[in-house]
């Protein structure tokens, strides 16, 4: 006689627990495709005018972090995020340097990385 019961579906449990992996928790902030490929759009440039080297992507339960790196062993130059309890007053999106310092912080991720995008155009 075998463990598994009659009534079981080995199949739908294991769809379920295939279904449960595949989208991130509820309670985790993200981006969305449109954030994201605004944001790794511009990396691409900076990597092709040899200014950045690697990223890093941090879904946190209050915040998304996307984080900018010189060299994969510093600290990040930039760091983009996303905080949706700041929605409603200064904005979710906020770019942050190294030092800490808040560059640019607003309601629409395109304004916000205008603050990256015009350095690189100065230089």
């Amino acid at each position: 006689m075998s463990s598994i019961s009659e009534d079981t579906d080995p199949n739908a449990s294991r769809a379920v627990a295939r279904a449960a992996t595949a989208a991130p928790p509820p309670n985790r902030v993200t981006f969305n495709r449109l954030e994201l490929n605004r944001i790794l759009n511009l990396y691409g440039r900076m990597v092709a005018d040899g200014e950045w080297r690697d990223y890093a992507i941090d879904f946190l339960k209050d915040r998304a972090v996307f984080s900018v790196f010189r060299r994969a062993s510093e600290v990040p130059i930039y760091r983009i995020e996303k905080d949706p309890r700041l929605a409603r007053k200064q904005g979710m999106y906020s770019v942050i340097s190294a030092t800490g310092l808040i560059l640019r912080r607003g309601h629409e991720l395109e304004r916000v990385l205008l603050v990256i995008d015009r350095k690189l155009a100065l230089v």
